[in-house]
């Protein structure tokens, strides 16, 4: 084949294919020529493509291994890597690859004199966005850039459909989301976000394994969600006849096993919220939950602070925030009268209605824009920290000392009436962690379960249910117990540098 002959076949083949800045054929046409092609590129006399390519190596174990070749040095050293076909160069008796796995990139470099011609050919019929063995010798070009010489190569499968644009990627959005796959093999930098995003995983579970906590597994089909202010999703098992919830929360499986004597014990995997979608909520999420017997919220405060440190220091982060002990700390009255003039405790003591009321009146007075319309004095002041102190929250701030109406779980405070003994973890305008010194007094926890009702009964649909079981479990003692619930998606989002909780999630849900 002469020089101009190949140039004019990988021209051909990459516009039939969509591979080059030739217009692309309709996607039909295009299907149909992958198709014919997928035949065309099977060795003689077979009829599948490959089950297997072992003994392969990560391409960029290669580049390590072979960092120190000069330009133009050539080893006698055999690597074979897969990986999946991104860009392609011609000239003439000799075709330039790029091929790409989730550890990096490599070129590839095919001579006629070494693979025949019939090989040769076979090679140049490849379109980008197929899978590809290939066994050579390790090298560094006369421009420095290292390079496999392909001696052998199998294509281990073939892909119908052309891959997103190799210079633009995907520009759309919503197809990033829907279609996750396309995002990652287009994109280096979205497969480097969800490789962090399972270091991130390991680095919590390492962390807290080595410090004496066991991982446990809870229901996820729940007879009565809690452990959390939510809405669940409802479902109905057949065989049992009876109605389930897709838990909101791990907290009140985790407590019993406390009572138990587990003592520390945390639970790292899948919540389910019938909420809004927003930057922020996806109605699965993450979630780390852990919880230790003869700690307190500070206790918590202290290891909450030392893991991030720890997971940040694993990834290597280097953003703008300071993961560093110790962080900020201040008290949730104090952060709402410095955002907005309100002392939200100044109503606390009235009657729940008559508080609303109160608490109502002053924030119209203070002329702050946030919506009070039937609104009880719990969601007013979480309101206000959710809109007017959160937002501005950038470096780690541990806010403490909740109202004990916002706090079902935690313990009244030792020194403080009114507030219980709560923080919420707070980094880059965004709660990402919530923690108590645990309730364990089951009398006082029947008099919070009965104050939820009511609440539910007023109309508020973020209310904790009566749960009898998670009530005898206390009367058999808990100990004094601290306990945290992380939420890994938005850790990830700090970590990585992500703006939105897509970005972290491998298929978030999506309008139909």
């Amino acid at each position: 084949m002469s020089k101009i002959e190949h140039k004019q076949q990988l021209s051909q083949t990459d516009a039939a294919a969509g591979n080059g800045s030739a217009e692309r054929p309709p996607l039909p046409e295009l299907l149909a020529v992958r198709r014919a092609k997928a035949r065309q590129l099977l060795p003689p006399g077979e009829t599948q493509f490959p089950y297997s390519f072992p003994d392969t190596k990560p391409i960029q174990e290669v580049h390590e291994h072979f960092a120190h070749l000069a330009a133009g040095e050539e080893t006698e050293e055999v690597r074979r890597v897969a990986g999946r076909l991104a860009a392609r160069r011609g000239q003439g008796k000799a075709a330039f690859m790029d091929l790409v796995d989730r550890s990096g990139r490599i070129q590839l470099h095919a001579r006629l004199d070494v693979l025949g011609e019939e090989a040769f050919n076979r090679l140049l019929q490849i379109d980008l966005g197929d899978l590809l063995g290939v066994q050579g010798i390790v090298m560094r070009s006369n421009r420095g850039e290292l390079s496999l010489r392909i001696d052998d190569y199998r294509v281990l499968a073939k892909s119908l459909r052309p891959p997103p644009d190799k210079h633009h990627g995907l520009a759309d959005v919503e197809t990033r989301y829907r279609q996750r796959e396309l995002d990652l093999m287009s994109s280096e930098e979205a497969r480097q976000v969800f490789i962090d995003r399972a270091r991130i995983v390991s680095a919590v579970r390492s962390h807290l394994d080595q410090r004496g906590f066991i991982e446990v597994e809870t229901p996820v089909l729940q007879p009565l969600y809690g452990g959390a202010l939510a809405r669940p999703f409802t479902t109905h098992h057949n065989a049992l006849d009876r109605t389930l919830y897709l838990r909101i929360a791990t907290e009140l499986y985790l407590k019993r096993c406390i009572v138990g004597g587990l003592e520390r014990v945390y639970e790292l995997g899948k919540d389910f919220r019938n909420e809004g979608i927003s930057t922020k909520h996806n109605p699965e999420f993450t979630m780390v939950e852990w919880y230790e017997a003869y700690a307190d919220y500070l206790d918590e405060a202290t290891r909450t602070e030392e893991l991030v440190g720890d997971v940040a220091r694993a990834i290597s982060y280097s953003g703008e925030l300071d993961f560093e002990s110790p962080w900020r700390r201040v008290g949730f009255v104090q952060a709402v009268q410095e955002a907005t003039g309100i002392d939200i405790m100044a109503h606390h003591d009235a009657p729940s209605l008559a508080g609303a009321i109160a608490a109502s009146e002053a924030i119209a007075s203070s002329g702050l824009s946030l919506d009070t319309d039937g609104a009880s004095w719990p969601q007013l002041a979480d309101d206000l920290l959710s809109k007017f102190v959160e937002p501005h929250l950038r470096q780690p701030t541990f806010v403490i000392d909740y109202p004990l109406e916002l706090s079902p779980f935690a313990r009244a405070h030792r020194s403080q009436p009114g507030l219980a003994e709560r923080w919420e973890a707070f980094a880059g305008g965004m709660e990402i962690a919530n923690a108590f010194s645990e309730l364990n007094d089951p009398d006082i926890q029947r008099e919070r379960f009965e104050a939820q009702r009511r609440l539910a009964d007023a109309g508020d649909e973020q209310t904790q249910p009566y749960d009898q079981l998670f009530l005898e479990a206390l009367e058999h003692g808990m100990p004094p117990t601290g306990g945290v619930g992380l939420g890994i998606d938005r850790l990830v989002m700090l970590l990585t540098g992500r703006s939105t909780i897509r970005e972290v999630v491998l298929f978030p849900a999506m309008r139909s």
